[in-house]
């Protein structure tokens, strides 16, 4: 498939659905079977972080009885970043052509993930969007779409990338996407690390494309959100923008110092 510009894509291979947990014993039966009921080509790994109430044993119990489903267990709770980094490691090293981001709470919907892996056909990542015309969220306040939506476009307009939700963390890309965003130099780990992949995105030249999804707030469980996720993200989507800024008025490349 094109891009419309001329560029021809090659084949998608192999889907690998990425899910990191940490204490969502009640959500991760669910989202998998939903998965794997979506699109049963693809594949799931199960990336979680020790968690104290036991999904990683539930998440071994899935993959008992489906060999399409994986667990990779990590040591310790270190972050949505580094969950993703160790899936994405996990994923090209066994071969897979795209990997997905998915929360496991159920707020990104299974059933829309065929649309995603439509639109890749024609591009090098794909956000799912909830700030798209046919984007929407169910059961959120208007305080915390504001906080959402206003974090999406201060992150738009400082890093100059066109990408109506750059925080949004449901994502397909293709396996050589992902392999010339730099992830060795990613450091940042909670929501920021969202930004971080959309902006590295932006700046290769890769052709990203918004498909609209309906969010839909958990319904079991807890939130991971908390104040330091905010903080981390606010202060390096700054950095980022104002280094940007400085590199272009020197005449640097992005990122060059």
């Amino acid at each position: 498939m094109s891009d419309g510009g001329g560029r021809k894509f090659g084949p998608l291979g192999t889907t690998l659905v990425i899910i990191p947990t940490y204490n969502e014993a009640e959500n991760i039966k669910p989202v998998v079977g939903r998965v794997r009921e979506a699109v049963p080509a693809a594949h799931v790994l199960v990336a979680d972080d020790n968690s104290p109430d036991g999904t990683g044993k539930l998440a071994d119990e899935l993959a008992a009885d489906d060999e399409q489903v994986h667990v990779l267990h990590r040591t310790g709770k270190e972050g949505l970043g580094a969950a993703y980094l160790a899936g994405f490691a996990w994923g090209m090293e066994h071969g897979y052509g795209v990997l997905v981001e998915m929360d496991a709470d159920g707020s990104h919907q299974p059933e829309e993930l065929p649309r995603l892996l439509t639109a890749l056909k024609g591009a090098d990542l794909v956000l799912g969007s909830r700030w798209v015309p046919g984007g929407r969220i169910v059961n959120w306040p208007k305080s915390r779409q504001l906080i959402s939506r206003g974090g999406s476009t201060y992150s738009r307009l400082l890093l100059d990338v066109p990408i109506r939700d750059v925080t949004g963390g449901y994502r397909a890309f293709r396996r050589e996407t992902l392999e010339g965003l730099g992830l060795d130099e990613v450091a940042s780990q909670g929501y920021c690390f969202q930004v971080d992949l959309a902006r590295r995105a932006v700046r290769e030249g890769y052709h990203v494309v918004e498909v609209p999804i309906t969010f839909v707030e958990r319904e079991r469980g807890d939130s991971k959100m908390s104040k330091d996720i905010v903080v981390e993200a606010l202060w390096r989507v700054t950095t980022w923008g104002v280094g940007a800024r400085v590199d272009k008025v020197l005449g640097r490349k992005p990122g060059e110092r």
